[in-house]
């Protein structure tokens, strides 16, 4: 059970789920899904196209107009996404995996590679779309927006657009 507010904002058929790794403890704090400060979600997905203008966490419901929408491997918030056991990142990989057979958006968006790898219990993985499907949703794994990530925001919105200009094709 979460100690927090942060829920889920999901609908059937979106463009493309987000899926955080955790809450940090400022966003928990906060009620939010990327409510730190250094945490460059919002910018990327605007730059990157998602979004017509950069929305403020509190605004986070208005992404289902975009087709987006935003949910967490673990609901338990940590500082850093390090602090999560294993264990709860497979268990949270399996929940993950529901929700999308569940809702079926075009694209699973992971957003960090270590986190990917655990939940979904695989080896080797590269950035961007994956060789995997979830029934009609493809996978994407792309760089974590937290300002711990050393990507720089160029780097950030170049990965994140490759997905937007697949979900424009």
């Amino acid at each position: 059970m979460s100690n927090h507010d942060i829920r889920d904002i999901v609908a059937p058929a979106l463009q493309v789920l987000f899926c955080g790794i955790n809450p940090g403890k400022s966003s928990a704090h906060i009620g939010y899904h990327f409510a730190h400060p250094g945490n460059r979600f919002w910018k990327v997905i605007h730059q990157a196209g998602f979004t017509r203008e950069q929305l403020k966490p509190e605004q986070e419901q208005r992404l289902l107009e975009t087709g987006c929408g935003i949910t967490m491997l673990v609901e338990r918030p940590t500082v850093q996404a390090n602090e999560l056991a294993g264990d709860e990142l497979r268990d949270g990989g399996e929940r993950l995996q529901q929700k999308v057979l569940r809702y079926q958006p075009r694209a699973l968006a992971v957003l960090g590679k270590d986190a990917f790898q655990k939940a979904f219990r695989q080896r080797k993985v590269e950035w961007g779309e994956q060789p995997l499907m979830l029934g009609e949703t493809q996978i994407w794994v792309l760089p974590n927006p937290s300002g711990l990530n050393r990507a720089s925001l160029e780097e950030m919105v170049a990965a994140y657009r490759q997905l937007y200009a697949r979900l424009q094709s």
